[in-house]
């Protein structure tokens, strides 16, 4: 601790030389002169090191913002590069529908590449929703109708139009549905 303190002390010190001895600078002894460079050397060298912070925390920041706008930018290629395989599976079975016309062969082709694009939706964490018989659910779901079905309770997912597809449990694409509403009673003329 009296390490610390000494270079604190330090410049009292000298100061308390310089009140003692007047007669120094009337002499033109350069004491004081000799200080006065130590420190402007000294402040010149704190000057340098602030300056060499400074510069290196915007090589850091501008380092940062590059790596966040590359990560934005190629975020997708993983997923991209898994797609090809489905991009060559489809151009493969239209070059088979056109020079086949074996239909079981083109929709064997036709079932490859969907089962393919699901393997890599999985992989991505993309799931369908199909929600035909379940309760309708505004955040899951887009009403496309509402029709009278006896057999269902009000608000009962009756049919899917299109799937929903979630990634990562976020709704990605709602389902286009028709709901289910209670049957209106007849109208009972009241004149009879």
């Amino acid at each position: 601790m009296s390490e610390q303190r000494e270079p604190q002390e330090q410049p009292e010190e000298l100061e308390s030389r310089h009140e003692e001895s007047p007669s120094a600078d009337s002499k033109g002894d350069g004491g004081t002169d000799d200080r006065l460079q130590e420190l402007e050397a000294l402040a010149e060298e704190r000057r340098d090191q602030a300056l060499r912070a400074q510069a290196e925390l915007e090589n850091q920041r501008r380092r940062f913002e590059r790596e966040l706008e590359n990560a934005h930018k190629y975020a997708m290629e993983k997923f991209a590069s898994e797609m090809l395989e489905v991009c060559d599976s489809l151009e493969m079975g239209l070059q088979a529908a056109r020079e086949s016309k074996d239909v079981e062969r083109i929709i064997e082709g036709a079932e490859l590449t969907l089962k393919n694009l699901t393997r890599v939706f999985e992989k991505f964490g993309i799931q369908s929703e199909d929600p035909t018989g379940q309760r309708f659910d505004p955040e899951r779901h887009q009403a496309m109708s509402m029709q009278e079905d006896p057999e269902n309770p009000p608000n009962t997912v009756v049919a899917t139009m299109q799937k929903g597809f979630l990634l990562q449990g976020r709704v990605l694409r709602p389902a286009m549905v028709v709901v289910s509403k209670a049957p209106t009673s007849p109208n009972i003329d009241e004149s009879a």
